[in-house]
C-alpha cells in the first residue's frame, strides 16, 4: 500500500529536511570556526562559544527529530 500524502506527512517531510539542513550547516560552520580560530589564535572563551552554539543546534535537531519520529508513530496507528 502506498503511503498517503496528507498534510501531516508533508509537514513531517519539511521538518526532516530542515533538520538535515541545520545539521549540515552546523557541522560546516563549527568546523570552519574551529579551523579559523586555530589559525587566528582566538582565546578559548570564544572557541567555547562556537562549541556551545553548535551543541545548541544539535540538541534542537535531536528534539525535532524525536518529534518527527513520534509523529510518524502516531500516523501508523
Amino acid at each position: 500500500m502506498a503511503p498517503r500524502n496528507t498534510d501531516a506527512s508533508v509537514r513531517t517531510a519539511k521538518q526532516a529536511k530542515l533538520v538535515a539542513i541545520v545539521l549540515v550547516a552546523t557541522m560546516v560552520l563549527w568546523m570552519g570556526a574551529n579551523f579559523i580560530g586555530a589559525q587566528v589564535g582566538i582565546s578559548t572563551r570564544f572557541a567555547l562559544l562556537f562549541d556551545l552554539a553548535a551543541l545548541g543546534a544539535f540538541i534542537w535537531a535531536l528534539i525535532v527529530t524525536i518529534g518527527i519520529w513520534r509523529a510518524r508513530q502516531n500516523e501508523k496507528d
